[in-house]
């Protein structure tokens, strides 16, 4: 094992080895908690893992906006693809301009070995405790001391705790002097309260909705879940809830008045599958019949699905979430480097930071714009 490097990265994820890529000819050691690099990488997008987008804007992410344009526009989506092509990795665009490993999320991990010598990872290892230490630090872990000149902070969140996740990044950030915003679970499903107990007798069916939380409007898929709701539409949604309502069109191409001379059944022409649609039917007590022959009253019932409106209970927590939503605030971090503006020599990239991208390959792609960003710090 190596005791002393001058670089030591914390974490052998997307933001973690693709610095150790970056850093040719450097002195450098990644360590892991896990047994194998890439771990979330390897599981993401069901295993095919979504790179990144092909339209990559600052409006994609939660966080400081400025902070988030200058890191991305130095390596943005198609630096990215262009490295990778350099590597014989050409990822495949599916949904809507969004890049997927052709076969398997092995691929993009097969890049970053090549990348980078074996010698330089250590994997099984647990950080324990961190000390500045002169102008270097040391780092007490399961298998020993290790001194560095420079520290980077490349742990990740909270999601995903059966992969090895945990608090150390934001411990170690917090030990330095570095405020940690509030953590919750993003990009993951919501609970619901015992009024929408009936999503569940949807388990398994989807449905394409528009979702208002706040100001922010969400168009996609909506799953049915054991649980209450999720699906794209809905992860999404879940990084602009912090409590209280949000709103969903469950029929966000109806057009009532159109439909009301119709003598289809109602059940056959609100644009939902036939199994939600006769739910909600039900819940509304009205019976399936030519839509020319409802009532006024029962449109308006109906119209209510346009415009439903409840407060999730909570959401189905760190081990379905996607990502950490909050993490160590930016006002420390310099955009230009990465580093700590309150330790010299200290870095945070990735997940830790207080920056959580939409579903789509954002937050991918953040972990590589960082990355490259603090590979030139290091510089």
């Amino acid at each position: 094992m190596k005791n002393q490097v001058d670089i030591l990265i914390l974490g052998a994820g997307a933001s973690g080895l693709m610095l150790g890529s970056l850093l040719k000819g450097k002195d450098f050691l990644i360590i892991d908690n896990n047994p194998k690099i890439g771990a979330k990488i390897l599981i993401s997008g069901g295993g095919r893992c979504n790179i990144t987008n092909g339209n990559v804007k600052p409006n994609n992410f939660v966080g400081e906006q400025r902070f988030v344009r200058n890191v991305i526009k130095r390596f943005d989506q198609h630096a990215l693809l262009a490295w990778l092509a350099e590597r014989e990795l050409e990822p495949i665009v599916r949904k809507d301009h969004q890049y997927f490993c052709k076969s398997s999320a092995k691929e993009l991990v097969y890049v970053f070995q090549k990348e980078i010598s074996s010698r330089n990872i250590q994997l099984n290892t647990n950080i324990e405790n961190i000390k500045k230490m002169g102008n270097g630090f040391e780092v007490l872990t399961s298998k020993g001391k290790i001194k560095a000149k420079k520290v980077v902070v490349a742990t990740g969140g909270l999601s995903f705790p059966k992969l090895g996740a945990t608090s150390i990044g934001y411990d170690i950030a917090k030990s330095f002097g570095h405020e940690v915003t509030t953590l919750s679970a993003g990009l993951v499903g919501f609970t619901v309260q015992p009024e929408q107990f009936f999503f569940k007798s949807l388990s398994g069916v989807a449905t394409e909705v528009k979702i208002t939380v706040g100001e922010k409007e969400i168009n996609g898929s909506l799953l049915f879940a054991h649980k209450g709701i999720s699906g794209p539409a809905v992860l999404d949604a879940s990084l602009y809830w912090q409590k209280g309502k949000i709103e969903i069109d469950f029929m966000p191409t109806l057009n009532v008045k159109a439909l009301k001379s119709s003598k289809k059944n109602v059940s056959n022409v609100l644009g939902l599958a036939t199994r939600v649609a006769k739910t909600f039917l039900e819940k509304l007590n009205i019976t399936d019949k030519p839509c020319n022959k409802l009532s006024s009253d029962e449109w308006l019932k109906i119209e209510s699905f346009k415009a439903y409106s409840f407060a999730p209970a909570g959401t189905f927590g760190y081990s379905k979430a996607e990502v950490t939503k909050g993490g160590v605030m930016l006002d420390d971090i310099d955009a230009s480097s990465m580093m700590s503006s309150k330790v010299d020599g200290l870095y945070f990239l990735g997940e830790v930071l207080d920056v959580t991208g939409e579903l789509g390959g954002y937050n991918f792609q953040w972990a590589f714009s960082s990355a490259y960003v603090c590979a030139k710090g290091l510089e």
